[in-house]
This record gives structure tokens, C-alpha cells and sequence, in this order.
């Protein structure tokens, strides 16, 4: 019976210890946490004050555009043979209508060649946007690195990304700060005329 309350009383002194443990890293964390600074952007306010970005999704929008003209046009000419095809197979003989059916699938399998070089994950429209788009995002990225380390901030998170943000300070929004640092080494709106 000794022994029990012996073994209780030390059970009991090791949770203590254990609870008074983890209390104290709760808090020399709490206290760590407070002493970082966060800041935010909105990248999409960013984008849309930098005329550069805007000219190259207007030349990627235009690029789409005349290249889904061209793929849409393989794809009528394959429902215009289709139905040609349809039309006449009645009366077509059967190696005749062999060469019209492979033909038809020809020009398809060229619609979805040409459709997968434009718009493809490694395609023409992929490698435009790399060529234009990413040097400015590589711009206003290493222009949120210099701020984050001249003003000591621990964590950027950027509103316009989908992070769910159900209250932001303004006094915290560097988007400003961002687009003056990025205007030293490209052009950017003017700070009054920024939407």
C-alpha cells in the first residue's frame, strides 16, 4: 500500500513537471511569436500598377486569341469532313470509307497536336508568359525580400494569393512600399494614380 502512494505521488510529480515544462515552452514561444513582425501585400494591386505586366497580358491575351483561331479551325474543318462523311457513307464502299475515316481522324489528332503546342503545360503560351511575366514577379519578389530584411519582417503573406485573411490592418500593407521599391528598377504608376 506504501508503495502505491509512493508510485502516485512520483506519477503525479513527473506530470507537474511535465505540465510546468510544456507551460514554460508555451509561453517562451508566445513571447517569440510576439516579437515577430508581419507585414502583407496584395500582389494582384501590385500587377495592375506596373505597366509592363499589363502590357504582357495584353500580348499573351492577343497570342491566345490567334492561336485559339487557328485551332478552331482545324476543328471545323473535322466537323465539316465529319459530316461530308456522314452524308455520303451510304453510298461510299468500304475501303473508301476507311481512307474518309482516317482522314478525319488525321485532322483531328492535327487540332490536338496544335492544341497541346500553344496551350499545353510546356507549351507556346507557357514559355510566353516565363519570358514575359516572371522576370517582373522576380522583380517585385526580390523587392519584398530587401523591405522584409531593411524593416525586420518575419512573414509576408500576400492577400490576393487566396490566403484566407479575415481582418488585415492596413497599417501592415506594404503593397506601396513593394511597388516603390520594384519602381527603382522598372517603371511602376505613379503613387497618386494607383488604383
Amino acid at each position: 500500500m506504501n508503495l502505491k502512494i509512493l508510485f502516485t505521488m512520483k506519477t503525479m510529480k513527473t506530470t507537474f513537471v511535465l505540465v510546468l515544462l510544456l507551460t514554460l515552452i508555451s509561453i517562451s514561444g508566445y513571447s517569440q511569436l510576439q516579437n515577430q513582425k508581419f507585414a502583407y501585400v496584395d500582389t494582384e494591386y501590385i500587377l495592375k500598377n506596373i505597366p509592363e505586366y499589363n502590357d504582357a497580358q495584353e500580348e499573351m491575351n492577343a497570342l491566345s486569341q490567334k492561336w485559339e483561331k487557328e485551332v478552331k479551325a482545324i476543328y471545323d474543318k473535322v466537323e465539316e469532313m465529319y459530316k461530308a462523311y456522314q452524308a455520303e457513307a451510304v453510298l461510299l464502299p468500304q475501303d473508301l470509307k476507311k481512307k474518309r475515316e482516317d482522314d478525319i481522324l488525321k485532322k483531328e489528332k492535327e487540332a490536338k497536336d496544335l492544341q497541346i503546342k500553344y496551350f499545353g503545360s510546356e507549351g507556346e503560351l507557357f514559355k510566353k508568359r516565363n519570358e514575359l511575366v516572371q522576370p517582373i514577379q522576380e522583380k517585385i519578389y526580390n523587392a519584398m525580400q530587401e523591405i522584409a530584411e531593411t524593416k525586420n519582417y518575419s512573414f509576408i503573406f500576400d492577400k490576393a494569393a487566396g490566403a484566407t485573411m479575415l481582418y488585415a490592418n492596413p497599417r501592415l500593407d506594404i503593397s506601396d512600399e513593394v511597388l516603390d521599391q520594384v519602381g527603382t528598377v522598372m517603371q511602376t504608376v505613379r503613387k497618386e494614380d494607383r488604383k
